[in-house]
Parts: C-alpha cells; sequence; structure tokens
C-alpha cells in the first residue's frame, strides 16, 4: 500500500516468515493474549496509512476510519496492554501533528477512533476502571483542550513557533498528569501502579516492590540482546531497514524545517505539490519504527512490535517509485523507466536471495512433525482430576494455576492477570510458601484464601535459571525484608499438604 506494488508485500512475508523467531512468539508460546491482538494491530497501521493519504473522498475517509475504530477495538480487547501501546501511537500523532506532517483534523480524529475503542472495550470487560484511568485517555483529553486553548501555536517565524511548540508540549503534558491523577484519585485506581515502577526501576532507580523486580529479573523485559539483530542481518534485513531509515529520517527532517520555517505558505502549499516521499502515511509509519524501535531495544518482550514494521518499512524502500526517484534526481540520472527498473530488480533480487538461501531451512522444517510433550505436567493434571474433589481450592505459581484451570476446572486462590491490584497482592502472599516464613505463617496465609492443596514446583525451589538475588525465593525475601536472615528449614511437599489439610 505505500509503495504501490504487490512486489513490496509479498517481500515484507517472506521477511516476515524467515524472521519469525523475532517477529511473533506463536511458535514457541502458543496461547498469549499478544498472539490474537497483534494481528489486529498490523490491521489497523494499515487502516491509519490509508486514512492519511492525501485526496481520498469522504466515503473513503469514513470506511478507512471505520476499519481502524474496529480494529484498534478488537486489538484492546484481547490484550491488557493495549494502553500503553496505543500511548505511544498516539504520542507519534501528537509529534507529528506538531510538525506539520499529518493534517490537523485527520489526528483529531484518530484521537477520537482510540477514546471510543477503549470506552467501549471498557464496557464490554464489565466496566475495567484500569481503562478509564489509563494515560492514554488523559492524554487525548488534554491535546484535544490544549489545542483549543493554544489556537495559534503553528504560527509565527522558526524561532516563534519553535517557542510556541514547546509550550505547546509542556501544557498537553501537564494537563495529562494532572487529568490521570485526578481521574486514579476519583475512582481509587492502583491497577496499573507496577507498570510505572517497572519503568522506575528500569530507568535505574533502586527499589525493593515485588512487582517491579520480577518484572525486571525476567529475561524478556531486559534490553533487547545483541544476537538480535545479527539474526536480522543475515536474512538481509536490517541493512536495507537501516538504509531506508537514515533516507526517511533525512528527507523528513528537511521537509520538518521547511514547514516550521514558513508556515504560512505550507498553509497554502497544496499538498501534491509538497514532496512526495514525505506523505502524511509515509510520515507515520516512519515515526512508528522509530518509537516502537526505541521501545523494542529498552525491552525485548516488545520487540515484535518492532521488528514486524522493520519488514514492512525495509520493503517499502526497495520498492518504492519515490524512494528511487528522489535518489536518481540527486544523482542527475533521473528517467520514469530508469525509477521503475530498479525499483522491480531490487525487489527481486532481494526476494530471490531470501529465498535461496532460506528455502532449504524452511522445507527441513516444515517435513518436521512436533508434537506437545511434558509427561510431568500431563501426569499431575490427571492425579488432580482423579484424586482431588471438584471444587477443591489450588494455590501454586500464576503460569502452572493457568494451566491447573485450564485442564482439569479446579478453584485457583490466585489468577495470572497481573493487571489488578488485589490479585497482585494476593498472588505476593500465595507465594510466600516460597519465602523465608515459618510453616505455621505459611498455613495461616494459605487458609485464609480457602487453600486445599498447594503445588510446590522443584524450578522455582532449586531455581538456577537466575543468578542470585533475582531468584522468586530472594525476591520475596527482599520485599519481606528478610534478605539477611537465616533461611527457614525447608518442608517436604508432603508437610506442606499435612499443615494446609
Amino acid at each position: 500500500m505505500l509503495s504501490g506494488t504487490w512486489l513490496s508485500g509479498s517481500l515484507a512475508a517472506l521477511w516476515y516468515i524467515v524472521n519469525r523467531i523475532d517477529t511473533t512468539r506463536v511458535e514457541f508460546t502458543i496461547p498469549l493474549r499478544e498472539n490474537w491482538a497483534l494481528p489486529f494491530f498490523a490491521v489497523q497501521i494499515a487502516g491509519i496509512s490509508y486514512f492519511l493519504r492525501p485526496g481520498l473522498t469522504p466515503l473513503k475517509m469514513r470506511l478507512s476510519l471505520l476499519v481502524v475504530f474496529i480494529s484498534t477495538f478488537t486489538f484492546s480487547l484481547t490484550w491488557q496492554f493495549n494502553q500503553f501501546v496505543l500511548l505511544i501511537q498516539g504520542l507519534a500523532f501528537f509529534a507529528l501533528d506538531c510538525l506539520d506532517l499529518i493534517p490537523g483534523n485527520k489526528v483529531r480524529s484518530l484521537y477520537m477512533t482510540q477514546a471510543a475503542s477503549l470506552v467501549l472495550v471498557c464496557v464490554l470487560q464489565f466496566f475495567n476502571t484500569m481503562i478509564l484511568g489509563s494515560l492514554l485517555l488523559s492524554f487525548i483529553m488534554a491535546a484535544v483542550v490544549a489545542q483549543k486553548l493554544q489556537k495559534n501555536y503553528k504560527s509565527g517565524l522558526l524561532t516563534r513557533r519553535i517557542w510556541n511548540l514547546c509550550v505547546h508540549v509542556a501544557i498537553v503534558l501537564s494537563l495529562t498528569a494532572i487529568i490521570n491523577m485526578c481521574v486514579k484519585k476519583i475512582l481509587n485506581l492502583q491497577s496499573d501502579e507496577h507498570i510505572f515502577k517497572f519503568i522506575q526501576a528500569k530507568m535505574g532507580f533502586k527499589t525493593r516492590d515485588f512487582d517491579a523486580n520480577l518484572y525486571l529479573c525476567e529475561e524478556p523485559f531486559q534490553l533487547l540482546p545483541y544476537d538480535t539483530l545479527g539474526r536480522l542481518a543475515d536474512s538481509f534485513l536490517l541493512y536495507p531497514y537501516a538504509i531506508v531509515l537514515f533516507f526517511l529520517i533525512i528527507v523528513t527532517a528537511i521537509t520538518v524545517f521547511y514547514n516550521l520555517s514558513n508556515p504560512s505558505s505550507t498553509k497554502k502549499m497544496n499538498p501534491q505539490q509538497q514532496t512526495r516521499i514525505v506523505r502524511a502515511d509515509i510520515a507515520y509509519n516512519l515515526m512508528h519504527s522509530i518509537l516502537f524501535g526505541c521501545l523494542a531495544i529498552s525491552t525485548m518482550r516488545m520487540k515484535y512490535l518492532w521488528t514486524s514494521h522493520m519488514c514492512v518499512l525495509a520493503s517499502f524502500g526497495l520498492a518504492s517509485m519515490d524512494v528511487w526517484g528522489t535518489i536518481l534526481r540527486l544523482l542527475r540520472l533521473y528517467t520514469p523507466q530508469r525509477t521503475s527498473a530498479l525499483q522491480y530488480c531490487a525487489s527481486l533480487l532481494a526476494v530471490v536471495t531470501v529465498l535461496y538461501k532460506f528455502w532449504p531451512r524452511i522445507a527441513e522444517e516444515i517435513s518436521e512433525l512436533r508434537e506437545f510433550y511434558d509427561p510431568d505436567t500431563v501426569q499431575l493434571m490427571n492425579w488432580i482430576k482423579t484424586n482431588t474433589p471438584k471444587y477443591a481450592v489450588f494455590a501454586g505459581s500464576m503460569q502452572l494455576l493457568a494451566g491447573v484451570k485450564l485442564c482439569t476446572g479446579r478453584i485457583l486462590t490466585n489468577h495470572p492477570h497481573y493487571e489488578d491490584k488485589d490479585l497482585r497482592d494476593r498472588t505476593k502472599q500465595v507465594y510466600q510458601i516460597y519465602a523465608k516464613r515459618s510453616p505455621e505463617d505459611v498455613h495461616s496465609i494459605l487458609r485464609s484464601f480457602g487453600t486445599d492443596y498447594v503445588i510446590l514446583e522443584d524450578s522455582i525451589c532449586y531455581e538456577r535459571r537466575h543468578g542470585r538475588g533475582c531468584r522468586l525465593r530472594d525476591l520475596l525475601d527482599i520485599n519481606n525484608g528478610n534478605c539477611e536472615k537465616r533461611r527457614a528449614p525447608a518442608i517436604s511437599a508432603a508437610e506442606t499438604e499435612t499443615l494446609v489439610r
């Protein structure tokens, strides 16, 4: 859609497949909420890109906005982290609006679409108040109010314009913080406080908070490993992406400087007269890639929001008439025939090269027949179904209890939904079975939740995956203030079950 040729889309799909280790988690972790959400997010990005095209008829604008609304709604409904992803997207709209790269009326339409989607999700999730206290809704309200209060922030010459923009950004950020604090105070919301504690810990602030350290110690929430870039380079994706990104940043910076220096002429300029390479849809995808790239580098878990878009931007650059035309004009070699030839030759060469290198590996992987194999877990689930009452209550780790609920239907003490403060506190209490606590304390805690059975896991008791200080039992002791005390004598699973009974 960005380049105007199906060849670009085919190349993007091919890159997505050969880099699937870094573009999706479906292959090794199937039942994740984000695996259901990200396809809707891809549709939403396509809808936004089409909506931002210049010269659309009112009917096409309404239809594309409807696609954006439906895809945003379904994305938000299926992933609890939606508000943070959409907040970054909203910041991209805001930045492009301030730099005159997107029409202001379209930005407001996208704001309203995001807000309407979240409100509808809130209603369908039995009035989930966490959504009402999200930073995204506060930011949208602040951005709209600031535009009404500061109508002429895009007027004036360069220095005046930059000053107005700085004031505008300060007003929006301040209003966002004030609105968000007021909403959370009125509704008494604490559902997402663990996210902000994690961000503080990520920025280097030391904390004893259990939830923040639990995230920070997990590999997916650490910095993007260097070997990821090595794999992307090995598939010939990283180099064209970096070149296209650098080229678009330079051209966009020139366009922004012209817009800020000539505000009056920019308003009178016909969209067709502007540099075609920095159309609104391309500018959005550029900003999207930059922001989500920064997110992926800081938190590996979020790389799937960036790497899939790398395939799009790199394939667009190789197959774009605008990109090749601009390059040939700079070299004084431009003719329509040369531009078209380079467009198709570069794309075909990339497709053939990737296929030649990866087809044997893909064919070998397709020939493999894999199946689920975890006899210990299967034995546990069968034992629970045959040896425990139907309404027995089980305590244990969040991950294992999710399987217990799914396979046996038994009642759980702590559900693996971490975006709820009461559930987080309950989980931390249940996890005291691994902390330096006396058997009597642990028994009292478990009975307060009506627990009948406790599942102790060797993988947690004798954990070696994390270093000292990041093991679950260490995190609990640090949070409890017992990190220096002598560990209480360990008790066996049979003794624990006897205590619980």
